[in-house]
C-alpha cells in the first residue's frame, strides 16, 4: 500500500504541474487564482484517490490495472477539466473513471476470446464464422490444457506475423481491438467489402496453420 500511495501521490503532483503549465501557456496574469486552483485540485485528488482506486480494483480484480485506470482518469480530469467549477470535478472524474473501466472490460473480454478462438470445433465452423463470437467462455485449468494453450498461443503469434499485412490488420482490428466492420474500414482506409475479404482470408489461413492445435 505504501507503493500505491507513492505512485498516486506522484501522479497527483504531475497532474497539478499540468495546471501550472496550462496557465503559463495561456498567459494567466492572476497568480493567486492559479495557486488557489492548484490547491483545490490537490485537495480533491487527495480526497478521491483511495476511493477511486478501490472502485477500480473491485471492478478489475487487479491492483496494477486499477492504478493505471485511476492515474489515467486523474490526468484526463486535470488536462481537460481543471478550469471547470470545483463542484463539477466529482461527477466529471467518476464519469471518466467509469468510462475507462468500461473500456478495460471491453478490451479484456475481446482479448480473452481472441486467445481461445482456436479451440473451436473445426468441423462445425466455416470461413464466415467469427471465432471470437463462437469461442467458449471457460476452459479447464488442468496442466495438460494449460500447456496446450501456451503452445497454441506461441503458434498463433507466429501465424499472425506471417499473414499479409492487410489480412493481419483486418484480423487484429476486428478481433483484438473489437472494432466493427465499419470502424475497421475507416481505420484501414478501405471499403467494408475489402475488410470482409481480408478478414475471411486471414481466418482461413490461421485455421489451416493452427490445425494441429485444435481439439
Amino acid at each position: 500500500m505504501n507503493s500505491l500511495t507513492t505512485q498516486l501521490t506522484l501522479t497527483t503532483a504531475h497532474c497539478l504541474d499540468n495546471i501550472m503549465r496550462y496557465d503559463s501557456l495561456n498567459n494567466s496574469a492572476d497568480g493567486e487564482n492559479t495557486l488557489e486552483n492548484k490547491q483545490a485540485m490537490n485537495q480533491f485528488l487527495a480526497g478521491v484517490e483511495r476511493r477511486a482506486f478501490r472502485i477500480a480494483e473491485i471492478a478489475t480484480s487487479s491492483s496494477e490495472d486499477a492504478l493505471d485506470l485511476v492515474q489515467d482518469a486523474m490526468m484526463k480530469l486535470v488536462q481537460k477539466y481543471a478550469h471547470k467549477p470545483e463542484a463539477e470535478w466529482g461527477p466529471l472524474f467518476h464519469r471518466i473513471l467509469q468510462s475507462k473501466i468500461n473500456d478495460w472490460y471491453r478490451r479484456t473480454a475481446v482479448r480473452n476470446k481472441f486467445r481461445s478462438w482456436f479451440h473451436l470445433n473445426h468441423e462445425e465452423d466455416d470461413a464466415n464464422t467469427d471465432p471470437i463470437q463462437a469461442a467458449p467462455d471457460h476452459q479447464g485449468k488442468d496442466p495438460e490444457r494449460m500447456t496446450a494453450n501456451e503452445d497454441a498461443g506461441v503458434a498463433l503469434d507466429a501465424a499472425l506475423k506471417n499473414l499479409p499485412l492487410r489480412q493481419q490488420q483486418a484480423f487484429l482490428l476486428r478481433n483484438w481491438e473489437g472494432m466493427s466492420v465499419i470502424e475497421t474500414a475507416k481505420a484501414m482506409g478501405c471499403s467494408e467489402g475489402s475488410v470482409k475479404t481480408h478478414y475471411s482470408r486471414a481466418v482461413h489461413s490461421l485455421r489451416t496453420t493452427l490445425e494441429d492445435h485444435w481439439p
